[in-house]
């Protein structure tokens, strides 16, 4: 007859701290790769948000800082005579830093990547531009220069881009609301695997908890448990996919810094900025990647609770 003394292990012998749930299986790892994806997505999604608002604002700063006058050739009128007049009106202006009058030549380069290099352009009417550099104090009072060019130089036109600018922050804003919503929606569907997989597991370990609920254990101790355990799934699957954004915006930076080599690396730069973030931006990664493992632990925390009031 066999002795059940040998199949049996003394209470000495017994763990009475094993977790509630397993610390690794299938389901876990699943989860973890879930929570990663949707961290990395969140995290691109947050960083490209804070990308396209720096960019804005160097536009904006870049643009504001500048308004531009307009000199059309007129039949019978000398253009360079035209341009010389306006732009001592322009550098007299009060708030005015400088005027920079554009030569026949800047003028015919600048038209280049659209027109082409062979284009003969001597023989059309291109308006020549002169850039006014304003004060930084001054840069709403136009009135000024506009009434003095209005008197003196009728042939010219003030532009102060605000239809540009406003045309910018519209874009802008367009853009981040869109990276808030698609921010919002990751942020739900990793709300809802989180959602299954507690259920998933408080099915698997119904016996235990109705064990642990009838020897008398508080719902918060079992809610405690199952918080433990997701938040430190939360905690692998956030690490991975923020330190994966986090190194996806690093190689991204020295790609930019490698691609100001040629002309082409110069123009995206200057159209979308430096493609780095900055402290701010990494901060930022990070606080996203915490907060969605403090969310992943306290909406395990709230669905058990949940739960237990329906199952027991």
């Amino acid at each position: 007859m066999k002795d059940d003394s040998q199949t049996i292990p003394p209470d000495s012998e017994l763990k009475r701290d094993m977790p509630l749930l397993p610390a690794d299986s299938t389901a876990g790892r699943a989860l973890v790769v879930v929570i990663a994806i949707m961290t990395f997505l969140a995290c691109l999604t947050a960083g490209g948000a804070i990308l396209v608002s720096e960019a804005s604002e160097a536009w904006r700063g870049d643009v504001s800082r500048d308004v531009t006058i307009q000199i059309k050739p007129r039949a019978g009128e000398d253009v360079e005579a035209d341009v010389a007049a306006a732009a001592e009106i322009a550098s007299r202006a009060p708030g005015v830093a400088d005027a920079v009058a554009y030569t026949k030549s800047q003028s015919e380069a600048m038209l280049a990547p659209w027109l082409g290099d062979g284009v003969d352009l001597g023989q059309l009417p291109i308006p020549r531009l002169i850039v006014v550099h304003m004060e930084p104090d001054h840069r709403e009072d136009l009135e000024p220069l506009r009434a003095a060019l209005a008197k003196n130089a009728p042939q010219a036109s003030l532009d102060d881009h605000r239809l540009w600018l406003s045309r910018l922050d519209t874009m802008a804003d367009a853009i981040v609301v869109f990276a808030a919503a698609l921010f919002a929606l990751m942020i739900v569907a990793m709300a809802t695997a989180v959602g299954f997989a507690t259920r998933g597991a408080m099915a698997g370990a119904r016996e235990i908890i109705e064990v642990l609920h009838f020897v008398g254990a508080a719902d918060s101790y079992i809610a405690g448990q199952f918080q433990s355990h997701f938040l430190r799934l939360g905690l692998r699957g956030a690490g991975i996919g923020g330190g994966a954004a986090a190194m996806f915006f690093a190689l991204a930076a020295i790609a930019s810094i490698l691609a100001h080599r040629s002309a082409a690396g110069v123009e995206i730069a200057a159209l979308f900025g430096a493609f780095r973030l900055g402290v701010p931006g990494f901060g930022a990664i990070a606080a996203v990647a915490g907060a969605i493992a403090f969310l992943t632990g306290l909406l395990s925390r709230m669905i058990v609770f949940r739960q237990l009031r329906v199952l027991l």
